[in-house]
């Protein structure tokens, strides 16, 4: 038998060059049919879903920034004014103290809530009945902001809990907790009581997931507390971190029902200045505290908040960034 150059004893025979591009012609074709199929599955996936976002979001913005451009009482004609309602809203002496307000509650109160967040995550990690303890930090932030105001009447009025616990101390002149003044403090103090167990479950769910494994190399390692914090811990639930930040941007700027039933319970028919926040300003504006609302103006607010949180939500993202850790 004589063999030719390309073949040889027990090998197969050679392909023909031809077969190949006739090959990839034919997984082009199955590839470009697959496109096909998903371009005919996006219109009815995707399709009802970006109407309902369009006419509840889209589509209300719209109008919204449009109001914000006229003076409007909320029933007559509009008044077209253009950016006059923004330029009135910055120089409002009450927005730029609702404003430092919302900034205060957003770094002040977040900062308190991640970190004892996160040390409650850690401590409970490997503890008996961690469950159970779970759902019992968990429970504050099930009661609603209604219950709290009239908690904070009982609690914290000239006669309430905390004056009567503080008498056998020898306070015999406690601070008045409900004041103007001492009001937004504890305001800031409940908002951190409430939300704590919220996030404390998140950031458990993700320490929980971390394998055993890494904890023990640690072990075997020498490496201190501070170091597996460092190196395992941290990087390694930096994402769960990253979407509670996104979280709580979104809520601290939208903070409005604790604010209204606190300044109810000291006894004013609207909360005290000192402790507006962005959405009680536009609230007010909006619907209280005039004889002619002014929703042009109102409306301007609610503008500047919403681009107020996409801001922060994109420096967040970019400043909280990272390569992903796969585990």
């Amino acid at each position: 038998m004589t063999l030719t150059p390309v073949q040889e004893v027990g090998t197969e025979p050679a392909k023909q060059p031809r077969g190949a591009p006739r090959g990839r012609k034919k997984k082009q074709e199955s590839g470009s049919s697959i496109d096909r199929q998903r371009r005919k599955l996006l219109i009815p996936f995707v399709g009802p879903a970006f109407l309902f976002y369009t006419i509840l979001f889209i589509v209300p913005s719209i109008g919204a920034f449009w109001i914000s451009l006229h003076k409007w009482s909320g029933s007559g004609p509009m008044k077209f004014v253009g950016l006059k309602n923004y330029s009135q809203v910055f120089r409002d002496d009450l927005f730029l103290t609702s404003f430092g307000n919302t900034l205060l509650l957003l770094f002040v109160v977040g900062i308190a809530i991640f970190v004892i967040a996160f040390g409650l995550s850690l401590v409970l990690r490997d503890m008996m009945g961690k469950k159970i303890a779970r759902s019992v930090i968990f429970f504050p932030h099930l009661i609603n902001a209604l219950v709290f105001g009239v908690l904070a009447g009982f609690i914290f009025n000239p006669g309430g809990l905390v004056n009567k616990l503080l008498e056998p101390l020898g306070v015999t002149d406690p601070p008045k907790w409900l004041a103007a003044d001492n009001l937004f403090p504890l305001i800031m103090v409940t908002m951190v009581a409430t939300t704590t167990g919220y996030f404390t479950t998140i950031l458990m769910a993700g320490v929980d997931r971390i394998p055993p494994y890494f904890y023990e190399d640690c072990a075997l390692a020498g490496a201190t507390p501070f170091q597996r914090l460092r190196y395992v811990i941290l990087p390694l639930t930096w994402d769960v971190f990253g979407t509670c930040a996104v979280l709580w941007t979104i809520s601290s700027i939208k903070i409005f029902e604790i604010i209204w039933v606190f300044g109810g319970s000291s006894g004013a028919g609207l909360p005290p200045t000192q402790t507006w926040t962005t959405a009680v300003y536009t609230y007010v504006t909006a619907f209280s505290g005039q004889s002619t609302p002014a929703y042009g103006a109102a409306t301007a607010s609610a503008i500047i908040s919403l681009a107020l949180i996409s801001v922060l939500v994109i420096i967040l993202r970019r400043a909280m960034r990272r390569d992903a850790v796969e585990f």
